[in-house]
């Protein structure tokens, strides 16, 4: 698949999505982008703005293998990824798939689990797998995690940790639409006999697996790569900043601007894709310090200022 083939199929799909959502369609691109980086995505926003219905309707147009977890304070490791069952005619243990076997997997209000069921992601997120009682079982391909939290009721959550959070590629949250789009849902809502949109596959379903082979042919300057690692390392040097971007931060940076680049049907990152998505692939992976945090500081404005102090290169 060349960038321009890539870049109809992924306006395709956000069209299709956008069918069903109502949101900026920057935020779609964005959640797009992560999953052609071979990421994952975390959606944080307050109930009732879209996150689930993104998710279902992504999996849907691109006829992906669809799997939702509601993560509770009881749920097991073993509820995700699944276990070994007697069968009683065979007089053996089979394996019994849990949802995480899935093209793409829901991961809804991850926050409401305990950190051993959370890090029960941990591994299917890194690297393509589960280990059950000593046994690898490989997912599927492409798999894909999106999981929500609500930065509203925080009564009786866990925290994710920080190296949870630095395995998902970007976050992101939707937000409440304006009067115009608000007022669209409910005009969608009187057209149908269903509570729930329905989105259509609208692209083949090796789409994805596609796809995501097209950053890898994209061309990065050294210009621009050194941008990226600057862009990194200055949030190391924030004097609000704790413990600033990881190195696998860095290279998520570098990988989802390619990703971005192939969204929008170009064979070469632009300083812009940097700075677009620095904010989704970086705020997440701060840890203030406990000065900045009593005094409220915001990630995303260390990020701004990052990026503002960072000298962007010229392109030819």
């Amino acid at each position: 698949m060349d960038v321009d083939t890539a870049a109809q199929t992924c306006t395709d799909v956000v069209d299709a999505v956008s069918e069903a959502v109502v949101t900026d369609r920057a935020f779609l691109e964005t959640v797009l982008a992560g999953a052609l980086a071979r990421g994952h995505v975390l959606l944080e926003d307050v109930p009732g703005t879209g996150k689930t219905l993104t998710a279902r309707s992504i999996a849907t147009a691109f006829g992906l293998a669809f799997n939702r977890v509601q993560f509770t304070p009881d749920l097991l490791p073993a509820d995700i990824t699944g276990s070994h069952v007697y069968d009683a005619r065979t007089e053996s243990f089979d394996f019994n798939p849990g949802p995480v076997f899935a093209n793409v997997v829901l991961a809804d209000e991850i926050n409401r689990a305990p950190p051993k069921t959370q890090a029960a992601l941990l591994e299917a997120m890194e690297e393509g797998q589960v280990s059950v009682d000593g046994e690898s079982h490989q997912l599927p391909e492409p798999f894909f995690v999106i999981a929500t939290q609500n930065p509203v009721e925080q009564e009786g959550t866990f925290r994710l940790p920080e190296a949870q959070r630095d395995r998902f590629a970007v976050k992101a949250g939707i937000g409440y639409p304006d009067r115009a789009g608000e007022r669209e849902l409910v005009d969608r809502r009187a057209d149908r006999h269903t509570t729930a949109p329905e989105v259509s596959q609208v692209v083949p379903d090796d789409a994805l697996a596609a796809l995501q082979q097209v950053p890898e042919t994209v061309s990065v300057s050294d210009g621009v790569r050194d941008y990226v690692v600057d862009v990194g390392r200055a949030t190391r040097e924030d004097d609000r900043v704790d413990v600033g971007v990881s190195p696998r931060g860095t290279q998520r940076l570098f990988e989802v601007a390619r990703a971005r680049a192939v969204v929008h049907g170009r064979d070469y990152v632009a300083p812009d894709d940097v700075k677009q998505i620095a904010l989704p692939v970086l705020v997440h992976r701060l840890v203030l310090t406990g000065e900045a945090a009593v005094e409220g500081v915001d990630p995303a404005d260390v990020v701004r200022d990052v990026l503002d102090r960072v000298q962007v290169p010229a392109v030819s």
